[in-house]
């Protein structure tokens, strides 16, 4: 099977992406290393055009399996679930779409 990118769009409440970028900073991205989820992770994002305030992350997996492990492992992670305790009432809406790489071109 081939590889799986998951890209999930988080839409913030107006006004606090401040907030979200520090906990991120603080909270959510010291656990997801702590626990060895960073492995996955290509990258986050913050929308500057078009729809704002969104914070946008991909990941790739090698398998759907892969990908739903990963998950469950992530979100059984205590310091993990700490952070996200605080960022929910931060977000909006959640987004997330799985994504296939074309057979051409570079790949991340």
């Amino acid at each position: 099977m081939p590889t799986i990118y998951e890209k999930r769009t988080y839409s913030i409440t107006v006004g606090k992406m401040a907030e979200v970028v520090n906990l991120y900073s603080t909270l959510g991205w010291p656990a997801l290393e702590a626990g060895g989820f960073s492995k996955n992770l290509i990258g986050y994002f913050t929308s500057d055009t078009g729809e704002l305030y969104q914070l946008v992350h991909l990941w790739r997996f090698n398998s759907d399996d892969d990908r739903r492990a990963f998950w469950k492992h992530l979100l059984a992670d205590k310091d993990f679930m700490a952070f996200a305790g605080q960022l929910r009432p931060l977000i909006r809406t959640q987004a997330n779409q799985l994504l296939l790489a074309a057979p051409w071109g570079p790949h991340p």
